[in-house]
């Protein structure tokens, strides 16, 4: 097992998968492999039964008739997801679990969320699932072909602190699933934390970590000099110094470092840890 927060933080399996891109023409083994890679995904790594599978969409896809997008499209219409992440959830929970399932990250803020919900109130269940396979964001990253992925804890897949940390609330492993293992179950799990823009722990699932939910307290605040909204800190932790310099030889004597960051200059922070070749093992409130 690599050391690193791949390992230390439950998404190896995410990050030493490669996307899994189907090639038209290709055999009907490899076309059951794309099949099995979309069940995953799309169904949060659930189990599915032979007699729950989709064949008509299945035989579809095999034949030519349906590329990846338009297959993931179809078993996240299904009875099948929508009674396991909609009609049985709350309504934010099922929100944030499509982002997950369809875009492979944690909603950026609330506006984002609201704007999710108004497509539910006016348009109904599908197409707020076509809101997001038909989007942009879904076009460049995945296009016709490749299945979706988690990406979330990914800089390009995140704008900010809190967005990153919050993909760790929806992903807690490779080998949990979306609901199964989870405190939260279907009760929403972003749902304060977006309103309140709160940048959360960052826990390994190793232990009790697989089942950590974030207590609904806020972190500590500086008091008296300094003190301000802003004056919540974190400590990040950061490993794997890998300097992008010649050779790879990197400047840092030592590979893991501590920082004490303040809310406010988490992000400028993180952004500084990325450039310079670092990857964050964890972020917790002091």
């Amino acid at each position: 097992m690599p050391f690193g927060p791949a390992s230390r933080l439950g998404v190896s399996l995410f990050d030493e998968t490669p996307p899994v891109e189907w090639v038209p023409g290709r055999s009907q083994e490899e076309a059951e492999t794309i099949i099995r890679a979309v069940y995953r995904q799309v169904l949060g790594n659930a189990y599915v039964m032979e007699s729950e599978r989709l064949s008509v969409p299945e035989s579809k896809f095999k034949s030519g008739e349906l590329s990846v997008r338009e297959f993931v499209r179809a078993v996240a219409k299904s009875e099948l997801y929508s009674s396991r992440f909609f009609t049985s959830c709350a309504r934010y929970r099922a929100i944030e679990l499509n982002f997950r399932h369809l875009l492979g990250r944690a909603p950026l803020d609330l506006e984002e969320m609201r704007g999710h919900s108004t497509i539910l109130d006016t348009q109904g269940f599908e197409a707020e699932i076509d809101s997001y396979i038909d989007s942009d964001e879904y076009q460049s990253t995945f296009g016709e072909n490749i299945v979706p992925y988690i990406r979330g804890y990914k800089t390009e897949a995140c704008t900010s602190m809190v967005q990153f940390t919050h993909t760790f609330q929806l992903v807690r492993g490779a080998a949990s699933s979306s609901l199964k293992g989870d405190l939260a179950g279907k009760s929403p799990k972003l749902n304060a934390l977006v309103i309140q823009s709160t940048a959360t722990p960052v826990i390994s699932p190793a232990g009790d970590g697989a089942t950590f939910r974030t207590p609904p307290v806020a972190s500590r605040s500086r008091h008296g000099v300094d003190a301000s909204a802003g004056g919540k800190v974190y400590r990040i932790e950061v490993t794997g110094y890998r300097a992008k310099t010649f050779n790879n030889i990197s400047k840092f004597r030592r590979a893991n470092q501590v920082f004490l960051v303040p809310y406010d200059k988490l992000s400028q922070e993180y952004q500084r840890i990325h450039q310079q070749g670092g990857v964050i093992a964890s972020i917790t409130a002091v």
